[in-house]
């Protein structure tokens, strides 16, 4: 009788545990070593995962768990960034030099991080020092839970693309550059998933479609890609649903990812894959080969030419990308079910980028402050309660008007808020922004000074919601941000010299209760360093 008891119990019990059973894990174990690369022809030195170039793609699915056990074996503090990954609740692994310690020389940390109601196509990179130069990226994906409807059919194949300009010098000479003050001279060429032209193709086959998620892991310019005689249609950007709209070439801003689906329509040969940069004097160019099963044939002639210096063409192509409204994101509503544009916003913060000099050396800086890390991050800092590292206000909601200085700037914002953020870039580049922890919805962008009567031209009803947003010259561009993510998160330019330079800062999202309901308790192997150095987590 006893026996059938505890039979009948631990039934009971496993039935509970199989409808209660938690989203599933995926483990990966990485190795980061130096090693030699020749991506342009000439050796250099480079950040391998496993002794790749680039590194390993992720793939997930949305709510899944990743553990991902990195190795530092390189001589120096390393830490790895998840680019578009929205660690909801848990900045403490967003990778960033503001919240997590560097994994030091000859130790590992194991990332604990879910993709939770996230979908997309996303990336992965080294954040501290220059080291983005040289590798130690890669592209991570979020796919679809199996039951929620996805708006095309399933794709042939799905391709990683990672574009992006790249110098031949070594990236620690590249930061001696910038630490001695002096601007980076222009690149000298570009990748395509870390090959130099013609040096990567893509296997199709005739009559299919495929899915190509790119996206541009580069330094500082925005590039734009073309398949030769193939149309591009854009599903996804930075983990939403769009408008399916066909284009002939996209441009990738720096740090930004689309996903495009391309069908096999033409005759068995090889087409050129063409990536160049745009709004620069010299125009940079690479290319890859779409290449056809029982091809007839190599590719032939010139590469097909793309758009240049045209600010207006890609702002109105940047217009013309919308959101899907009827298509499910990472649940099965509509994408358009959150009604942002009839949410009144409780706060405007304009944001200005500069450069000058700061003691003669060249510095770039947001709302007159050129951001400048401190021995301990700062999220460490805020939950041991440690003074004289960083002070929340530091930085300006309004561009002061005054020259740059250096500090270490912070923003309080309030969790749960609703605001809009203006960038205005007063400067002749084009500029690209990006916001950790965050989607953000891209609500106007126009040339000029951002007035509040600019609010009548935005777009209320489907614009696109995305992680990472171009400013052009001259010109501002407006998002609206819900800030239901507790945490320190990094609001920065993603041209990678003027972020080390100082372009960046950390907006804090504070809730007062401290509950962990709203934010993850310090994980329990948490590093510490600078003035946390030896501070307890939590009991294993």
């Amino acid at each position: 009788m006893r026996s059938n008891i505890l039979a009948s119990l631990l039934v009971v019990a496993v039935l509970c545990l199989g409808t209660n059973a938690e989203d599933p894990y995926r483990f990966f174990t990485w190795n980061v070593t130096y090693g030699d690369i020749y991506p342009l022809g000439v050796r250099q030195q480079g950040i391998l995962i496993n002794g790749q170039f680039p590194g390993p793609d992720i793939h997930s699915v949305t709510n899944d768990n990743l553990i991902i056990n990195v190795f530092n074996s390189l001589p120096e503090p390393f830490l790895i960034s998840w680019n578009g990954v929205q660690q909801r609740r848990n900045s403490w692994q967003d990778g960033v030099y503001g919240t997590t310690c560097p994994i030091p020389p000859g130790k590992n940390f194991t990332y604990t991080l879910q993709v939770k109601d996230q979908i997309g196509s996303f990336f992965y990179f080294p954040s501290l020092a220059f080291h983005k130069a040289a590798g130690g990226f890669g592209g991570l994906r979020i796919l679809s839970r199996p039951r929620i409807p996805v708006p095309f059919d399933e794709p042939a194949g799905d391709y990683t693309v990672l574009i992006g300009d790249w110098y031949k010098k070594n990236h620690t000479d590249l930061k001696a550059i910038l630490d001695r003050g002096k601007k980076l001279p222009f690149p000298d060429g570009i990748l395509i998933n870390g090959r130099e032209s013609n040096g990567t193709s893509f296997a199709v086959e005739q009559g299919k479609t495929y899915r190509f998620r790119i996206s541009n892991v580069g330094l500082m310019n925005s590039l734009n890609i073309r398949f030769q005689s193939h149309k591009m249609k854009l599903v996804e950007v930075e983990g939403t649903h769009t408008v399916q709209t066909t284009y002939s070439s996209l441009d990738v801003h720096v740090g930004q990812s689309y996903s495009v689906l391309v069908t096999a329509d033409q005759p068995s040969q090889d087409f050129y894959i063409v990536v160049s940069s745009r709004f620069t004097n010299q125009v940079l160019t690479s290319t890859a080969i779409l290449r056809y099963a029982n091809s007839a044939g190599p590719v032939s002639g010139p590469p097909p030419g793309g758009p240049t210096i045209q600010i207006d063409w890609s702002l109105n192509q940047a217009r013309s990308i919308r959101t899907n409204l009827t298509a499910s994101g990472p649940r099965p509503n509509p994408q358009g079910s959150y009604h942002y544009g009839l949410i009144n916003t409780t706060r405007t913060i304009i944001l200005a980028n500069s450069a000058g000099q700061v003691n003669g050396k060249q510095r770039y800086a947001v709302n007159s402050v050129s951001f400048v890390p401190q021995d301990t991050p700062l999220k460490l800092a805020d939950f041991f309660k440690i003074g004289g590292v960083f002070r929340v206000g530091s930085i300006s909601d309004k561009p002061s008007g005054g020259g740059i200085y250096l500090d270490t700037s912070v923003m309080g914002a309030d969790f749960r808020a609703f605001i809009e953020i203006v960038f205005q870039n007063n400067e002749n580049i084009v500029q690209s922004w990006h916001l950790d922890g965050y989607a953000f919805f891209v609500v106007g962008m126009d040339g000029g000074q951002w007035t509040p009567e600019s609010r009548k031209g935005y777009n209320l009803n489907d614009a696109v919601s995305r992680c990472t947003t171009q400013v052009y010259p001259k010109s501002w561009t407006a998002i609206y941000l819900s800030l239901d993510n507790v945490g320190m998160w990094n609001l920065r330019t993603e041209f990678w010299a003027r972020q080390y330079l100082g372009q960046q800062f950390y907006l804090r999202v504070y809730s007062p209760v401290e509950s962990i309901r709203d934010e993850y308790p310090i994980p329990r192997n948490a590093l510490t360093c600078g003035k946390a150095a030896g501070r307890h987590t939590r009991p294993l």
